[in-house]
């Protein structure tokens, strides 16, 4: 399975293999007839809460990370899309300005099990103190 990400507002190219937009909003300014999408999978990205949340401040984006990997980690879309990159090269598109900071690229880290700040959740449990808790592992990329 292969996925790379591309901002909407460069020119598709025969090597993007199939490309599919990953925003809730259609990027401006971007006509859809030379967009050159497969799909668009407006569900896969942020709920427009984290999304207003986040605004695409630096300093929010590992509370945005791993936010936004919770809300993946119960996305049903998730298996679909891996499912369609079985064999065949997947462009995920972004209207995002910055190429590091963004939801593509949690997304892309996510799909390929590079996150570095992925989290497992586990069960509930009562820590300690005896209050609930949820235990989270945290798993970094060496």
């Amino acid at each position: 399975m292969a996925f790379k990400i591309k901002r909407a507002y460069e020119p598709a190219s025969s090597s993007d293999g199939s490309r599919i937009l990953v925003d809730r909003l259609w990027p401006r300014g971007v006509k859809k007839s030379t967009a050159h999408l497969c799909c668009w999978m407006k569900d896969i990205a942020p709920s427009p809460k984290l999304r207003l949340w986040f605004g695409h401040r630096p300093q929010r984006f590992v509370e945005f990370r791993r936010r936004y990997e919770r809300e993946l980690s119960r996305n049903v879309l998730m298996s679909k899309l891996r499912e369609s990159g079985r064999g065949k090269l997947l462009t995920l598109v972004y209207g995002a300005r910055d190429p590091l900071i963004n939801h593509a690229r949690v997304l892309l880290d996510a799909l390929q099990g590079d996150s570095p700040t992925s989290v497992a959740l586990r069960p509930r449990t009562r820590g300690p103190d005896g209050k609930q808790s949820r235990i989270s592992s945290h798993v970094s990329k060496e």
